[in-house]
């Protein structure tokens, strides 16, 4: 908390703030400002309101905050930067950047709110760094809406890919640097964030759709007529990183690209080997490298989904009920800080010890277990969790009296 605790100037937030972050690591079956202020011990959420829209503090500070605490700790000369969406299914309207729309999370077209994060991974751990909301042309073309959830008069409309490379500009104009970006078929079908990433020397292996056209020295064919044309030689058997059931073994071809710009372009194809089917990814580096590391980049994808599940089920990052952009960016924040310290420890932990014989080393999901109940977890009496029944109800008969008023004044 020492790294975000310069952000607030009085020691009222500071200490709210800490409240908070604690309670995204609780065991809370859910985690909003009501149940983690009772959790914390305090009267009302009124405190936790406050703080996440009100109290003056500087979201995007604490980000930075966040990404040099990671770095720091899970510095890693060969990391992987990793862009990605994820999608929180929200109800009503009126929540910032809402609107019907794919998202993974359900899989389906829902009514939804979509963020997308910058997770630097490396071989001592992953996390989050940063994020920018997807706003919707639908939000960017109505500047009531827009000012209704505390959007700025400048907001215009940006594609996932140029929020991506907005934050991986953030990253290099820092002073870090990284070798490679890896991300899905949303950003390696945006030629200008290849181009951005070649401008600034940046390796990338991003996945391509299977009509994306490229072009050889024998001329431009779509990548699915290319993968039939290789042949069984050229075919190698590679991992692409451990996963929670062993090694993630694919059959895995590269073939050369002739693009007039400089540094070296390729097309890599993956196969699974039960069922045949196929992935593409373009490939760009100032110079050329061996197929193992780029399967090792594309392999490092995957990263960000076990970041979105961690942050998801143990920090508390898509659980927020809040309507405004200030309250959701100083959220999500908090919930990046709260998974990076998981991940922290985690690294530490298996860099000075070794698992003995018969267990596995300790995990996050492990270590928020160990944390929450050995070092933090609260004890209040009844006096208080009747206080908090007292409050529950007596603000759920204010909004159903104001309920039934507007419902009146509706049929009048």
């Amino acid at each position: 908390m020492s790294r975000i605790a310069g952000r607030f100037a009085r020691v009222e937030p500071r200490r709210r703030v800490r409240d908070l972050v604690l309670g995204l690591l609780s065991d809370l079956p859910r985690k909003n400002c009501w149940s983690i202020a009772e959790w914390a011990g305090q009267a009302s959420p009124h405190g936790m309101q406050h703080l996440l829209g009100w109290a003056k503090w500087d979201a995007d500070t604490a980000r930075d905050d966040v990404r040099e605490y990671v770095l720091e700790h899970l510095h890693d000369d060969d990391a992987v930067l990793v862009v990605d969406e994820t999608g929180d299914v929200k109800k009503g309207t009126h929540t910032v950047g809402v609107q019907r729309q794919y998202t993974g999370t359900a899989g389906r077209i829902e009514n939804a709110q979509v963020a997308v994060y910058l997770v630097y991974a490396g071989r001592r751990g992953h996390a989050a760094i940063d994020r920018e909301l997807y706003l919707p042309r639908s939000w960017t073309c109505d500047p009531d809406r827009c000012r209704a959830a505390g959007l700025g008069e400048d907001t215009v409309f940006a594609t996932k890919p140029e929020l991506a490379a907005r934050m991986i500009g953030r990253f290099l104009d820092a002073g870090h640097r990284v070798g490679w970006v890896a991300g899905d078929e949303v950003y390696g079908g945006n030629p200008k964030l290849r181009a951005a990433l070649e401008e600034r020397q940046v390796g990338y292996v991003l996945a391509v759709a299977c009509s994306a056209e490229v072009t050889t020295g024998a001329g431009k064919f779509r990548a699915d007529v290319l993968a039939v044309k290789v042949p069984k030689w050229a075919w190698l058997k590679l991992s692409a990183g451990a996963g929670g059931k062993g090694h993630r073994f694919y059959d895995w071809a590269v073939i050369d690209l002739a693009e007039p710009r400089l540094g070296s372009h390729q097309l890599l194809i993956r196969r699974n080997r039960t069922t045949g089917e196929l992935a593409y990814y373009r490939c760009w580096s100032p110079a050329a490298v061996p197929l193992a590391t780029l399967v090792r980049v594309a392999g490092s994808r995957w990263r960000v989904e076990e970041t979105f599940q961690s942050g998801k089920g143990l920090a508390g990052l898509d659980e927020h009920q809040l309507r405004r952009f200030t309250s959701w960016s100083r959220w999500v924040t908090l919930a990046m800080l709260a998974h990076a310290f998981l991940a922290v420890v985690r690294a530490d932990e298996h860099a000075r010890h070794s698992a003995p014989d018969g267990l596995i080393p300790l995990t996050c999901n492990e270590i928020q277990r160990l944390f929450t109940t050995l070092v933090v977890r609260p004890v209040h009496g009844a006096a208080h969790r009747l206080g908090w029944s007292d409050w529950r109800r007596r603000h759920q008969a204010r909004a159903q009296a104001s309920h039934y008023r507007r419902q009146a004044a509706n049929q009048t």
